[in-house]
């Protein structure tokens, strides 16, 4: 009996608590407002949320980080830019944070958010005003929720009540600084050689959580697509018992893509595998293709996809705009020159497999300086899928058939590089 007092007691506890407690705020929808002077940015929510903003330049950005937060909205239902916003974005940035990111037409004044309730709902107002180039505000401290939020009230025009700013109980997780993790934090590469014992291959799928990749013509979000073929290729590798397997992301989160680099590193990997699925203005272009690290690209296209694919940090309010030179240049240097070598092996391995398994692009291995590919140490190479812009490939993708199809192809061809590899092995 004392037992059972003590389960009545705990639930009796939880019912207590308030509901922002129990459960992360739900996003249901995010508006924008055109006013004379301003816009004003709306999320609307289940509860009483724990959020920062910040602004962030080069490009400039506004970055509404919640505690939690679950979103019940999809990116085609975003609102289309107005005033001084260009774009927005939204997804999980970590476990425990999400993210929305206004894209800016120039920069603002970051004013103080309005939170206001009524009717079992919660709306957090933010204006954006624009101004002459300045310095963006600094990033305040993440404030708990108000305890008495405003009322929405029904008077026609009634003025927005701003809300006392308490003192912060939570604070979200700050980026490492990245460029002293990839410049300095990097033991000097070794020399590749085969593995001893199981192989580790890491895959990672690109993008994911706030950044989610190329847009199909359908709807779907490759961070979507690419994580999918990830577990279908994890469990495809772990059936033969041959291979260990690690993937930089198994949720919808979002990675730095110098964190991706370190994950590697950090596990041990043998090979290291990017899978991605483009978009083209041309929906009519389709086919695989598989790029390795060079310091030339070997196409226009080439070196535009990397340099779109470099720059994926800053969907995330992630700024490295500045260290992107310094880090490319160090990260280069250090790249051995039989790292690259085995690389390009695997791409010549994978590319004959995936003929005989899918549609290739034509020129289908191809060169870019890839920030994904530049482990020192690990040979790597970076998979576009195909085009989700063209509805042929998109539907493929969706398939769990073709999924498998492909992850045999690649599987294949990871069975063939290791069998070379263990060829070069002296007696």
């Amino acid at each position: 009996m004392r037992g059972i007092g003590r389960i009545l007691a705990v639930l009796l506890l939880c019912l207590s608590l308030p509901a922002a407690a129990r459960a992360d705020p739900a996003v249901r929808d995010v508006r924008l407002g055109l006013h004379p002077d301003k816009t004003r940015l709306v999320l609307e929510l289940s509860e009483a949320p724990r959020y920062r903003t910040f602004l962030v330049q080069n490009p400039d950005r506004l970055v509404v980080e919640l505690a939690g937060g679950d979103w019940r909205l999809e990116a085609p239902s975003l609102p289309e830019g107005r005033g001084i916003v260009t774009g927005v974005r939204f997804g999980h940035f970590n476990a425990s944070t999400s993210r929305l990111v206004a894209d800016l037409g120039g920069p603002v004044r970051l004013d103080e958010p309005i939170l206001l309730a009524g009717g079992g709902t919660f709306r957090l107002a933010i204006d954006l005003t624009p101004i002459a180039g300045t310095a963006t505000a600094a990033t305040p401290p993440l404030p708990s929720p108000p305890a008495a939020p405003a009322s929405l009230g029904t008077a026609a025009g009634a003025a927005p009540v701003p809300q006392p700013k308490p003192a912060a109980e939570w604070q979200a997780p700050q980026p490492e600084p990245l460029m002293q993790v990839v410049a300095l934090g990097f033991p000097p590469p070794t020399k590749p050689a085969p593995p001893r014992g199981i192989p580790l291959i890491v895959i990672d799928a690109g993008h994911g959580g706030v950044d989610p990749g190329a847009i199909g013509a359908g709807g779907s979000y490759e961070k979507n697509i690419t994580l999918s073929m990830a577990r279908e290729l994890k469990k495809v590798l772990e059936a033969t018992g041959r291979y260990r397997v690690v993937l930089t992301r198994s949720d919808d989160i979002f990675i730095p893509l110098r964190e991706r680099i370190a994950i590697t590193r950090r596990a041990g990997g043998d090979l290291f595998l990017s899978l991605h699925a483009d978009a083209h203005a041309n929906a009519a272009t389709r086919g695989a293709s598989v790029y390795t690290l060079s310091e030339t690209a070997s196409d226009a296209e080439a070196g535009a996809l990397a340099q779109r694919e470099n720059k994926v940090d800053l969907i995330a309010g992630v700024d490295l705009s500045n260290e992107s030179e310094v880090v490319t240049g160090i990260l280069i240097d250090l790249a051995q020159r039989e790292t690259m070598n085995l690389s390009a092996r695997f791409a010549g391995l994978l590319v004959d497999e995936l003929a005989r398994s899918t549609l290739l692009l034509r020129n289908t291995h191809r060169f870019a300086g890839f920030a994904v590919l530049k482990a020192p140490d690990v040979p790597s190479v970076l998979v576009e899928m195909g085009y989700l812009s063209n509805a042929s490939d998109e539907s493929l993708f969706n398939t769990k058939a073709y999924r498998r199809k492909l992850a045999d192809a690649i599987r294949r061809a990871i069975d063939g590089y290791f069998e070379w590899q263990t060829s070069l092995k002296l007696p």
